[in-house]
């Protein structure tokens, strides 16, 4: 099943070119109907569909969590990343870093670069959701816990502040355009994965290229952090890494989950004449 979070507030299914209203047949009543609606426990045989339908092309898709408890991020999880980045360490080294919830868009919305007078890196990943949660959790026992996967954009500004903070601006974390249960995603770890920057390819892989899979990045997390159900996992970029600039287009793409489109911006403003 694919989830959505549609038109600000609400949640549903998409069934082929349309979306089905879930807000009123599961009474949610934030504007953060999906992370209600997993914690609120409920099972998808409980789904009847019973609310309107709209065609996906009349409705604007949100982020499908509005506001994760934290967002853990996994660098350096492809080996050819590794060495086009010139460093000799992977997550077991580097470990996980967080980026902020508010840093969070959908595929509707719009990618604004902070400053004219820096660079700006686009990054296309693999994540996915908890429908729990889960402290100390063994590898193999994560599966059972994932809700669903979805594309992550990762926009990172290069240089050498600390990476929580180069990658947490708004609108630096785009995430969509849906949550694909993972019956339906098949192995998370066999998903052939492409970012074309206006219309070029750019980044291309598959998922089973990871260093480290999901599970484990869950199970070295949660070593350290309570991953609470809600919460989005992000596992890394391939090679393919480099610049944006206002007024490019990226198109992201991940077999078995979908694709998203989103253009970019910047604002006028140059980061050398600020008082910081």
């Amino acid at each position: 099943m694919k989830f959505a979070r549609f038109n600000g507030e609400k949640l549903g299914f998409v069934n082929d070119d349309t979306v089905v209203d879930l807000t009123d047949e599961f009474d949610l009543t934030t504007n953060d109907p999906l992370r209600e609606f997993i914690n609120g426990d409920y099972d998808l045989d409980d789904i009847e569909a019973t609310g309107d339908t709209y065609p996906l092309s009349d409705v604007r898709l949100e982020s499908p969590v509005r506001r994760p408890g934290k967002i853990v991020a996994a660098p350096l999880n492809y080996e050819e990343h590794v060495e086009e980045m010139g460093v000799e360490m992977d997550i077991a080294e580097r470990g996980y870093f967080l980026k902020a919830a508010s840093s969070l868009i959908g595929p509707s919305d719009t990618i604004e670069l902070p400053y004219i007078d820096e660079r700006f890196d686009y990054e296309i990943e693999l994540a996915f959701i908890l429908d729990d949660e889960v402290k100390d959790i063994p590898a193999e026992e994560v599966w059972d816990n994932v809700f669903g996967y979805t594309i992550l954009l990762d926009i990172s500004l290069r240089g050498d502040q600390d990476r929580s903070n180069r990658k947490s601006f708004d609108t630096f974390t785009v995430v969509g355009p849906y949550v694909v249960t993972p019956d339906e995603v098949g192995d998370p770890q066999a998903l052939d994965m492409e970012l074309r920057l206006n219309g070029e390819v750019r980044q291309s892989v598959n998922t089973e290229k990871m260093i480290y899979s999901c599970a484990d990045i869950v199970q070295y997390a949660s070593i350290g952090a309570t991953i609470e159900a809600g919460d989005i996992v992000t596992t890394g970029t391939p090679k393919g890494v480099g610049e944006l600039q206002a007024e490019d287009r990226i198109d992201a793409q991940i077999e078995n989950i979908g694709s998203l489109e989103i253009p970019v911006v910047e604002r006028d403003v140059r980061f050398a004449d600020l008082d910081v």
